[in-house]
C-alpha cells in the first residue's frame, strides 16, 4: 500500500468535499418543485447532500486552517440548501 504525504492527503480530502458540495449545489439549482420527477430529484439531493457532509466531515480532520473554513462555508451552505428544500 503506498503512503502519501500528509499534505496530500489533506488537499485529496479538500477536494473530495468540494467535489461533493458542488455536485450538491448543482443538483439542487437543477430541481424543479412542479416537475413530475421531483420525489425522485429531492431523494437524489438528500443522497448527494448527505455524501458531501461525510466528505467534509473527513476532511475537516486533516483541514488546514484556510481549507477549514471553506469547509465551513461548504456545509453552511448546505445547511441552506436542506432548510429551504424542506420549506418548499
Amino acid at each position: 500500500m503506498q503512503k502519501y504525504p500528509y499534505n496530500k492527503n489533506k488537499q485529496q480530502a479538500f477536494q473530495a468535499a468540494q467535489q461533493g458540495y458542488e455536485n450538491a449545489q448543482s443538483l439542487y439549482e437543477t430541481i424543479v418543485s412542479d416537475s413530475a420527477s421531483y420525489g425522485h430529484q429531492l431523494k437524489h439531493l438528500k443522497n448527494e447532500v448527505n455524501e458531501a457532509y461525510q466528505q467534509i466531515e473527513n476532511a475537516l480532520e486533516v483541514a488546514s486552517e484556510k481549507q477549514r473554513a471553506q469547509l465551513e462555508r461548504f456545509q453552511r451552505d448546505l445547511k441552506q440548501i436542506v432548510s429551504e428544500v424542506n420549506m418548499e
